[in-house]
Parts: structure tokens; sequence; C-alpha cells
């Protein structure tokens, strides 16, 4: 077996800052993030990369100040979680290790660097040790694979062989000890799109594949800082209607702390034709994630995005288009039940997100205030909720106190581009939310579209259901239901 030890890099000559981010947790009584003191959080962002645009500026500190601004734009955005991957592996320069066991100090520094700045802005970052996409595909330039003196012979083997297991143990050594201290490190995502093809095409390894680099990365923490980050593994969604069995380890492991899948779907938000579709479908396959979870545990879309519209069609979608599609998917995710608004993949060129996007970013900031999602015990409600008008799709959640409820237009849709008509008639809608209990209730009322509070309403609950009489609405528009 290929014995392996931690080998640093050399430290960056200025000191890490010491962290001042306060940890994120779990809820101890609901489904949705904290911060250990307490306050809600709410994970709003996109995936993001070290070769990327906004964050190219970073390797050999080529441009920081530039990183640095778009934090602090971001920020303004109400923008607090990036998803990121420890190296990425589409080009021969961003391998955090080479050759394996060496960890590459302009890597290192990037990493420092980012989560320097990721405290001063309160940045925190969903981390992924593995890019496995690229790595797939270029495994023969990989520098785990054998032949390169890497671990592991061939990439079928990689959740099998116990020197890949030990490589990628000494790699969540490394990087927890490095920046495991730090409060801008919101969760582990422990391995990216998890599949049996890395597995000899069988899953039954996956559960105690998981166990053990859970256990490993949780021993380490606990020894260095006495507490942990939450953890999840993410799973290519497509991957369950083939083997449903990964459902046992992705939604109820029970060393996970969350979960999280990738949202893609062939005949909508791969490749959509108009911006109603993909929200139809993320309703649907948010309340499809919470039924697997027999526990309450947090759940939230961690990938998705136009894939096949951009990378086998070749086509940007139109920034109007995408904007609207990137708004819908987002207000499905959060009022069907999930935590924040979904993480896009960018799938766009430049591979970044819109202002329009950044702006659809703000307002679901503005609107989670509105919920004490620290003690909501949510369940899906899409299908229970009763509407007066089928012109309206309806996505909701709630629990006996509290509720959000999210109505999208679904008759005025153009064929091309596909977006909601512009001045779509205004309808009245009566709604009637169950499980709440009797007693008086606040309803406020969110234009997704402007980002703010359009005021609210004051209802009484009877026999456990709110019934609720709308003024005439356009195109969408956001409930947040709470016991007065």
């Amino acid at each position: 077996m290929m014995q392996l030890s931690a080998i640093k890099a050399p430290a960056p000559k200025e000191p890490l800052p010491k962290a001042s981010l306060p940890w994120i947790q779990v809820a101890p009584n609901a489904p949705y993030f904290i911060t250990e003191e307490g306050q809600n959080w709410t994970p709003i962002g996109q995936n993001d990369a070290i070769t990327w645009p906004d964050f190219a500026g970073l390797f050999r500190r080529k441009n920081l100040a530039a990183v640095e601004g778009h934090l602090a734009w971001l920020a303004r955005h109400g923008v607090n979680c990036l998803r990121f991957m420890l190296e990425y592996c589409q080009t021969e320069n961003r391998y955090i290790e080479r050759p394996v066991g060496q960890f590459q100090p302009n890597m290192v520094r990037l990493w420092d660097d980012l989560f320097a700045l990721c405290e001063k802005y309160g940045m925190r970052v969903l981390l992924t040790p593995y890019d496995t996409f690229w790595m797939w595909i270029r495994w023969h330039k990989h520098p785990y694979n054998q032949l390169n003196g890497g671990p592991c012979a061939d990439r079928m083997q990689w959740l099998l062989s116990p020197d890949m297991l030990a490589a990628i143990k000494n790699r969540l050594t490394f990087a927890a000890e490095r920046w495991g201290g730090s409060g801008a490190l919101f969760a582990w995502d422990l391995w990216n799109e998890i599949h049996p093809a890395h597995a000899g095409n069988s899953t039954a390894a996956f559960y105690d594949f998981v166990s053990e680099i859970s256990s490993h990365l949780r021993a380490v923490e606990m020894r260095c800082y006495g507490r942990t980050h939450p953890q999840t593994v993410s799973l290519f969604g497509p991957v369950l209607r083939d083997h449903p069995a990964v459902a046992d380890v992705i939604f109820r492991h029970p060393q996970l702390d969350f979960a999280s899948t990738h949202f893609y779907d062939a005949a909508t938000i791969d490749n959509p034709k108009d911006t109603v579709g993909s929200a139809l479908c993320t309703g649907v396959l948010v309340r499809e994630a919470l039924e697997h979870l027999h526990v309450p545990r947090p759940f939230f879309d961690s990938e998705h995005g136009p894939i096949h519209t951009f990378k086998d069609r070749r086509r940007t979608l139109s920034e109007a288009f995408d904007d609207e599609y990137f708004r819908h998917i987002q207000w499905s995710h959060l009022a069907s039940g999930a935590a924040g608004g979904g993480m896009r993949w960018p799938n766009r060129h430049p591979h970044v997100l819109t202002h329009g996007m950044r702006a659809a970013q703000r307002s679901l900031a503005g609107f989670v205030n509105l919920i004490d999602w620290a003690r909501f015990r949510r369940r899906n409600l899409n299908h229970e909720v009763q509407l007066s008008s089928p012109a309206f799709a309806k996505f909701a959640c709630g629990d006996a106190e509290q509720a959000v409820v999210w109505l999208l237009r679904q008759d005025s849709t153009t064929k091309r581009p596909g977006t909601i008509k512009k001045n779509v008639k205004p309808l009245a809608v009566h709604l009637t939310v169950p499980g709440l209990q009797d007693g008086g209730y606040t309803v406020y009322l969110w234009d997704t579209l402007a980002g703010q509070n359009l005021g609210q309403l004051h209802q009484q609950a009877t026999g456990g259901a709110l019934m609720i009489g709308l003024p005439a609405v356009g195109a969408d528009l956001a409930l947040a239901i709470v016991r007065a």
C-alpha cells in the first residue's frame, strides 16, 4: 500500500487572520441552518470555480483587488455562500497536489487568500475536495493516476482502492488542518456527484466509503477544533432513478448532516423551452427529495443549470430568458421546502451569473428574513394548498405556525422566447393553506422581481386551515405566513 503523510506546503509570509465568523450548524429543532450563535442562516449563492472569471485573479495573486471587489459586491446582493471545488482539473495548472501528497504552494496561498477574504465579507464556502467531473474526463493527466505516480490504477476504483482512500484522507486532513478553523467554511461536500462508475458500476460500496471519510474528517476536526463542520455528499439527481438504493446514503446516512442533490432534468432544466416548466420540475424534485428524508434534515439542490443547452448545443441563453428561468427555479426551490434558492452552475459565456440573477438573489435574501427558520418544521404542501384559479402553479411548505407560498402564472407564456407575457392581466386569487393552528396570522406579500414587500394581510385560521383572499396577482407572488 502506498504510504502517504500530509506534506505541508510552505506557509505564506503573512499569518492567516483569526477566525471571526461564527460557524454554521444545523438547527436543533428544524431542517434548516443557523449560526452557532443561534441566528437564522439561509444559503444563498451558486457554484463558482478558481479558474472562472470572477476568481481567476486569485492564482499567483494576479488581481486580488478584483476578487475582493467582487466578494464585496456579492455581499451587497445578499449572497452568503459559494460552492467551490478544492482543485479544478479542466487544465493542468490548478491541481492542489502534484505529485500526490505534495500540496502546491501557489494553490495553498490561493486558498489562504480566499478564506481570508471570505471571512472579511461574511461569505461561506461549501467545499468539495475533488472535481470529479474533469478528473474523470482527464484521468490520464491527473496526479492520482497510477501511471503518473498516483495511488489508483483505474478511475472505476476510486471508491474501492485502499491507496486511493489513503490519498483522500490525506487531502481532507490537510484541508481541515489548514482551513477548518474558519467560520467561512460552511460545510464539506465530501464527494462531488458520487456515482456507481466510481465504484465498479455498483453502489454497494457507497455507505462504507462515506462512513470512512466522514469519520476520518470528523476526527481531524475534533482534534483540531473540538467541533465539526456540517457534511453532505452530492449526487447527480438522475442517478436515483436507476439506482434507488443510493437514497439510503445521500438522504439517510446517519453521519451526514444534510442532503444535497443536483437538479438536472433532460426535458426542462437541462434544455429549457420556457421559464415555467423548469420551475414545475424543481417543485417536483424538492418534494421527492423531502419524501426520502425519514428524519428532519436540511435539503438543497447544490447544482443546476441549462447544461445541455450550453455544453452540448453550445448556446448561451438570452439574458432576459435566463434571468427569469433562474428566478423561477430559485423561488420554486425555496417555497417547496428546500433551504435557500439552490446553487446554479452558470453554464453561460462568460461563465458567470448575470446582474439580473444577482438581483434575484438579493430579493430572496430580503424575503428569508420574514420566516423564523430555526423553528420551521416544514413539510411540502405543493399538492395540499388549494387555489381558486388554475392559471397559477403553486409551490408551498409549512408547519403549524408558519408557511411559505409562491404562486406562478402558468397560462401566459409566450411561445418565443418562452417567458411570461409582459403586462399579463392580473387575476384575483383565493387560496387555502392547510395545517396551520387556529388563530391570527400575518401574510406578507413579496414582489419577487422588485425584491420588496408589497404589504401584509391579517387573517384568521380556523379548522386547521388559513383561507386567504389575495388582491389581483400578475406574473407571480411570494407569501410569508407567520403566526401573529
